[in-house]
């Protein structure tokens, strides 16, 4: 897949008649790819930035069932969703982890911890697995001894998931990839084609990786589908030849925001779930990759798409609010966070006041050739991909046969390649996060590249390999999707860019001058969207 000349041989092969193109490069449209070349259909992925660059790098890292949106009576997405989580947590192994939570209950909450124990006997019934227990104050300080807060009156453990976001999106591509489908990123979809009768049948697309690309092309296909997540109504406005209307759906764009402290300063084993104290939201507070994270906000997200999503001063004291309810001895402050990140996912807009009680089951729709699918939860990606092709089969002159007994991911191969000297969890981790592609890593990999970076959980001999062979175009790429030290480590990564530098520039090909370009880039890009915010 990601070869050298890999973009070029694409390019060279590009301008032939396909089954489907799918524009976006997120989880949906991750899985929508593998699962359309599992049925036979020709398949062609573009993508206008990075492969999750968008939401599906920046969303809350939980594999769950959205036990919140039983108040809202969302009982079909929650059922959905547990039984996806318990599938993946088969199937993705290694990358899809099961993650213990604390329910904390407090006299000011709006439910009493009885309400919340029903809640989640349905929360179990729905996923056919008993797994919750209620706890008293100091049961669940036992559990985790940071909460101090001396009106804890108890609260229930429960089971959900966490997953790295970015790897799980290129594991599919990949494996799709591997079947035989083709997927591009830095490919811009500047038009979309019409045929005679005014419906959509192809793309008009640019090369965007770099600034010298004079490479254009037209694209036919028998269907076009639109899942660019919060992208979804410019598409749909090209489609239409102008500005939807009032009758027809649109979008409502929210944003989800989270902060990032060092193990050292909030020391996390297991989740937290707790209501806001101001709102009554459910946020979480939870151990990812080597660090701790708070999230999530939900708020209307009004600026330009054009330019990647920063958290705002309120989202910051909003969520630090929790860190003060939960762990008043902790007396976490602005200075702690390490790093942030915000996302921006897109809902059904039906015009009510709180977006949190907005829907967030999926939907599909049909309008003059463009098949849109947007909504839905990152745990849910596969319902979107079975449900969209069904939507599709009268579009297409191959005929779509079932694809519910399809695993999404591949069964990697265990056993052969490991050194010995290689921790059973840590080879876990590797086959969980590249599939059949951990042999060729580990042997590609230096003697003294099996040691985590810092305090985080990836290795040197990942950032080497995703240099190599994993498409990077930029070194956002590498340090924020492909490996996570962007995230995980302080001040970006920046402390241990030298060491990054002698690992990868090789690798990549690039010379000084385009090293300092990249950093350059990165630099400011980690600055105004992943720092706390200077202005």
């Amino acid at each position: 897949m990601w070869k050298t000349g890999w973009r070029d041989r694409i390019w060279s092969e590009i301008q032939q008649s396909w089954d489907i193109i799918i524009i976006g490069g997120g989880i949906t449209g991750a899985g929508i790819l593998r699962e359309a070349t599992r049925v036979g259909l020709k398949a062609l992925l573009v993508e206008a930035h990075d492969f999750a660059s968008g939401t599906s790098s920046r969303s809350s890292k939980l594999v769950h069932g959205g036990f919140r949106y039983l108040k809202n009576a969302q009982i079909r997405l929650t059922y959905y969703a547990v039984r996806e989580r318990e599938r993946l947590l088969k199937e993705g192994r290694g990358l899809i982890k099961p993650l213990s939570f604390l329910m904390t209950s407090f006299p000011s909450d709006p439910y009493p911890a009885w309400v919340m124990g029903m809640g989640l006997t349905v929360y179990d019934m729905l996923a056919f697995k008993w797994g919750h227990k209620y706890l008293d104050a100091e049961g669940l300080r036992e559990l985790c001894p940071q909460l101090s807060n001396p009106q804890l009156s108890g609260g229930h453990r429960y089971i959900d998931a966490l997953t790295d976001d970015a790897r799980l999106v290129l594991r599919v591509i990949r494996e799709a990839v591997l079947e035989g489908a083709t997927a591009i990123n830095y490919t811009k979809v500047e038009g979309l084609l019409f045929n005679q009768r005014g419906s959509v049948c192809g793309v008009q697309i640019r090369d965007v990786s770099n600034e010298d690309s004079m490479l254009e092309a037209e694209v036919q296909a028998q269907l076009v589908i639109n899942a660019s997540g919060a992208w979804s109504d410019d598409l749909r406005k090209l489609a239409h030849g102008g500005p939807l209307q009032p009758k027809q759906p649109h979008l409502r764009k929210l944003r989800g925001s989270h902060i990032i402290f060092p193990q050292d300063i909030l020391p996390m084993n297991r989740a937290i779930s707790a209501f806001h104290p101001v709102d009554s939201r459910p946020v979480f507070v939870f151990p990812w990759e080597g660090v701790s994270i708070i999230g999530t906000t939900d708020v209307d997200h009004n600026q330009s798409l054009q330019f990647d999503p920063k958290i705002s001063e309120e989202e910051i004291n909003y969520l630090l609010s929790v860190g003060t309810k939960l762990f008043p001895d902790l007396t976490l402050n602005r200075s702690d966070i390490q790093s942030t990140f915000s996302g921006v996912r897109a809902v059904v807009d039906t015009g009510k006041t709180d977006p949190s009680k907005e829907s967030r089951e999926h939907v599909i729709w049909h309008e003059n050739g463009l098949l849109t699918v947007t909504g839905g939860k990152l745990t849910t990606f596969r319902m979107m991909a079975k449900d969209a092709l069904y939507s599709a089969r009268n579009c297409l002159s191959i005929k779509i046969q079932s694809i519910t007994s399809h695993r999404m991911l591949d069964l990697p191969e265990s056993e052969g390649f490991w050194d010995t000297n290689i921790a059973p969890s840590l080879r876990l981790t590797l086959l969980g996060r590249y599939g059949n592609d951990a042999p060729q890593l580990v042997a590609n990999a230096k003697s003294d590249e099996f040691h985590y970076i810092g305090n985080c959980q990836s290795i040197w001999a990942e950032l080497r390999w995703a240099a190599k062979a994993e498409g990077v175009i930029h070194l956002d790429d590498l340090l924020l999707r492909r490996v996570r030290l962007g995230l995980t480590l302080p001040d970006g990564g920046i402390p241990w860019i030298g060491e990054i530098r002698r690992k990868v520039q090789l690798e990549l090909g690039w010379d000084d001058n385009r090293w300092k370009r990249e950093y350059d880039r990165y630099l400011k890009l980690w600055k105004n969207s992943y720092s706390l915010p200077t202005d």
